[in-house]
Order: structure tokens, then sequence, then C-alpha cells
């Protein structure tokens, strides 16, 4: 499905398993005379697109396709539209997806219960090179991160945080005036909270959820 526009326009790549979706989706934008729509049902479909289009001005992917791992694939359609956005349609879009596509740098995440002239705007919008988050899901995203609260004491965060700069347990006790087996013992506990085997494990994991 590729509907021909003038060569100033912007041509679009949604890429999603559900062909009802794209039909509706291609319905509205052949109405637009500056978009120009191709489409695929799979990952595979979408490395075929490049071959004959190579990049484009926008790409949304469904990341629930055949062929879409998450972020490993997400990373390689975006090093391969080289530098242009790409952005993911979802039916179920989470907080947490879109923070991880943020972190990514994803251009956007677009529900699947978008109006259609909201979709258009979005393209728009991805395509000029801002990012579109709905922002009913940035502010669960704010919600989910104030009721965090973190399971490690003050002492044990002071503690955590000698350990992200890579200090050994003498220079923790050292720089926080304690004995080297009362970090030992902090250690063990700020592991068994968070659910780790190892200081270096603690610590990805504090940075996952914003501790250090």
């Amino acid at each position: 499905m590729d509907h021909q526009t003038p060569p100033s326009g912007l041509h679009i790549l949604i890429a999603d398993d559900h062909t009802l979706i794209l039909e509706i989706i291609g319905m509205v934008l052949e109405n637009v005379p500056d978009i120009q729509l191709s489409t695929a049902v799979s990952i595979d479909g979408v490395l075929e697109k490049f071959k004959v289009h190579g990049k484009f001005d926008l790409i949304l992917l469904d990341l629930d396709m055949p062929g879409m791992n998450g972020v490993e694939t997400f990373r390689q359609i975006a090093e391969m539209n080289d530098g242009a956005p790409v952005g993911i349609i979802t039916g179920s879009p989470t907080s947490r997806v879109v923070e991880e596509m943020t972190k990514h740098g994803a251009a956007g995440v677009v529900p699947k219960t978008t109006s259609m002239r909201s979709l258009t705007n979005a393209i728009r919008f991805m395509a000029a090179g801002e990012r579109y988050f709905p922002i009913e899901l940035m502010q669960e995203q704010k919600a989910n991160q104030a009721a965090f609260v973190s399971p490690l004491s003050d002492r044990e965060l002071s503690v955590l945080r000698e350990l992200a700069d890579g200090k050994p347990n003498r220079e923790i006790g050292e720089a926080l005036s304690l004995a080297e087996a009362t970090i030992k013992m902090h250690v063990k506990s700020i592991c068994r909270k968070l659910g780790v085997s190892n200081r270096t494990q603690a610590v990805i994991q504090a940075r996952n959820l914003k501790l250090v």
C-alpha cells in the first residue's frame, strides 16, 4: 500500500500486523496531500521497504508484530533509518514502555486508540523532529515514580552512592567513618533488598530505579 505524493511530501512507513488498522490509517492519510504512506506487516516487511525506498521521514513500529524484539529491533531500525525519527505504535502503551522508548531515542509512542486527526498531527510533529508522548501516559509515568518508595535506609543509600563510584569496602568505610565489617553488612543488606546477588548488579539495579 503506497500512496503517491509530490516529492516535497512526507514519506511515512507504518508497520503493524493488524491489516485492518493499516487500512483505516491508509483511508485517512490518502486524503492528506503531503503525506505518502507505505506499510508493512512485519519487521521483514520493513526491511524489504528499506531496499526499495531507502530511509523514511518517519517510521512507526508496532511493538507486538512478528520479528519485533523490543528495544533491540527498535535500535536496529532506527540505525537503518539514518537519524530520521522512529516511533512506536501500540495497543497497550504503559509508562514503562514510554520510559524505555524515551531512553532509547524514540520519536514517540502512539496508542492505537488515538483519533485519526490526532494521528495526523502526531505524524507531522514527530517528522518535524519533535517527540510525541500522550499526556495521560506521561502523567501515569510521573505518578508511578512519585509512588515509588526506596526500600533502603538512609545509611544504605549512602553506602550505595559510594558503591556507584566504584569504591571498595575499605574506602567506603573511611568515607563514612564506619568499620569495613559494617560496610560488608550494609552491602549484603542492599543486595537482598534490591533482589540481586552482588554489588555490581546492585549498582545497575539502583540506577534503573533512579536511586543513584
